[in-house]
């Protein structure tokens, strides 16, 4: 693995009202990688990624960082626009945060939308684009602060089949060309096999780090249907099963 960003040491996470989300969980995310965060419903997969993001505290344990700490864009699962805004107003919001004035922001924001497939819709409003279209925007607000890493929270589980496989593959498009880091939480074997370059296998609640899987790293389109694929995606699912039963 290479270096890491950023290092998680015995994190145990109890919410107010006595559910212990997290425990015991060790983890650390290394620079470039793609890492996905697989368990079931209530694992604390979602929690992890707060507790990087620095969107709640933990219990107990350790979060060690490199020097990117401030460096990070997140990507929800609902994509969270202003409906009142621009696409171009959305994409733009963390830099007007910064102070960023909106004339030096504005070839950033640019660049962002093009990234993502939506040169020429800034003018457009978020009840005028698909789902799929929204969830581009959210992703260019996550870009447009030229984030090193980028925390996705099950950004396309709400997708028709066509819509996430098209924005999975950009995803990994823009990953390759970015050199990010990645961390990305989903509920689907098929869609962490086809994305990751290593798979952390979560428990049930309270959640830890029940086994890893690390994969090959070159792929398109062509992959899904490939044997490898199907191989992976089985050994995949047979550590799902047993995290299950821990």
């Amino acid at each position: 693995m290479p270096a890491p960003l950023v290092t998680l040491r015995g994190i145990d996470k109890v919410y107010s009202n006595g559910i212990v989300a997290l425990r015991g969980l060790d983890l650390a995310i290394g620079e470039g990688e793609f890492v996905t965060l697989l368990g079931p419903s209530g694992c604390g997969k979602s929690t992890v990624l707060r507790l990087i993001a620095g969107l709640g505290e933990r219990t107990s344990g350790s979060i060690e960082w490199s020097s990117v700490q401030h460096e990070i864009g997140f990507v929800f699962q609902d994509p969270t626009l202003m409906p009142w805004a621009s696409v171009f107003n959305n994409i733009y919001l963390p830099l007007r945060v910064r102070g960023v004035a909106r004339a030096a922001a504005a070839p950033r924001v640019e660049q962002a939308m093009d990234q993502v497939g939506l040169a020429g819709f800034g003018a457009a409003y978020p009840r005028e684009l698909s789902g799929g279209m929204r969830m581009r925007v959210s992703i260019a607000r996550a870009l447009v602060a030229e984030p090193k890493i980028l925390l996705m929270d099950e950004p396309f589980a709400a997708l028709d089949e066509i819509t996430r496989f098209r924005l999975n593959d950009d995803l990994l498009k823009l990953w390759a060309s970015q050199h990010w880091t990645v961390v990305f939480v989903t509920h689907s074997v098929f869609e962490s096999v086809y994305l990751s370059t290593r798979i952390l296998v979560m428990s049930s609640r309270p959640g830890r780090v029940s086994s890893e899987v690390a994969l090959e790293t070159e792929r398109d389109s062509s992959f899904r249907t490939s044997a490898a694929y199907a191989d992976q995606c089985r050994t995949v699912s047979a550590r799902l099963a047993e995290a299950m039963q821990q």
